[in-house]
């Protein structure tokens, strides 16, 4: 039926945010993370490895997490596409895209970082240099462009769109202005390895974030079935 792909984005949402709260409280912490990735080679590659096989795993949930942004982005384009199809259809373009650049960054974790992890602990000390070196590549590419940049840029495109196009349906307009936030801090928050004095912005997002993610995932969860009845 046409509303289950709705009621299966918003609870996409409303999983992913419980579970990103549940990884990111747990590598806060057992690895001090987000604070330690700004750290060395010599300092992050030893505490990554001591978080043992639990750690890993959790790793490697959190690389897949992102993956729910695409039923999330269908559900969300299903719902408002009447709005407005063309920002809705842009929309779900970039949860795609976000979706696949936010996996492709994380899983760096507990593949190409944690089998250096493993080298680094057997490592001399003439070749620890080239190991950092290549640590701070992965992080740099896979991570603060790829990852963070590129997957934050489309996510947060994709709830600004959403947000803009729900707020022109006239529906819960308090709902659109909680996502137009949500992103404007998301897009700004972006920025914060180029300078620190949009740090405590990025803090917050890291919050507002999962709130936003819960509140449109139960809206697209009780979407009306009159609504989807009109389209029939």
């Amino acid at each position: 039926m046409p509303r289950h792909s709705i009621h299966a984005g918003g609870w996409a949402l409303v999983l992913g945010a419980a579970a990103f709260l549940a990884v990111f409280s747990y590598l806060a912490a057992s690895f001090d993370y987000p604070a330690i990735l700004d750290g060395p080679a010599d300092t992050v590659l030893p505490r990554l490895l001591a978080t043992g096989t639990a750690g890993r795993a959790v790793w490697a949930a959190y690389a897949f997490l992102p993956l729910l942004w695409l039923p999330a982005g269908v559900g969300a384009y299903r719902a408002l596409r009447d709005t407005h199809p063309g920002g809705m259809l842009l929309a779900l373009q970039c949860a795609g895209l976000g979706a696949l650049s936010m996996m492709l960054g994380l899983m760096r974790w507990p593949s190409l970082q944690w089998r250096l992890a493993e080298l680094h602990a057997t490592a001399d000390a003439t070749q620890r240099p080239l190991l950092a070196a290549t640590f701070d590549g992965y992080n740099t590419y896979l991570g603060n462009y790829l990852g963070e940049f590129l997957g934050e840029l489309s996510v947060n495109a994709f709830f600004l769109l959403t947000a803009l196009a729900w707020r022109a349906a006239g529906r819960s307009r308090w709902l659109g202005w909680l996502g137009v936030v949500t992103a404007v801090a998301g897009f700004t928050g972006m920025f914060r390895n180029v300078t620190g004095l949009v740090a405590p912005v990025a803090a917050v997002n890291n919050y507002l974030l999962p709130l936003w993610m819960i509140v449109l995932g139960v809206a697209l969860i009780r979407w009306p079935p009159a609504m989807e009845a009109r389209r029939a």
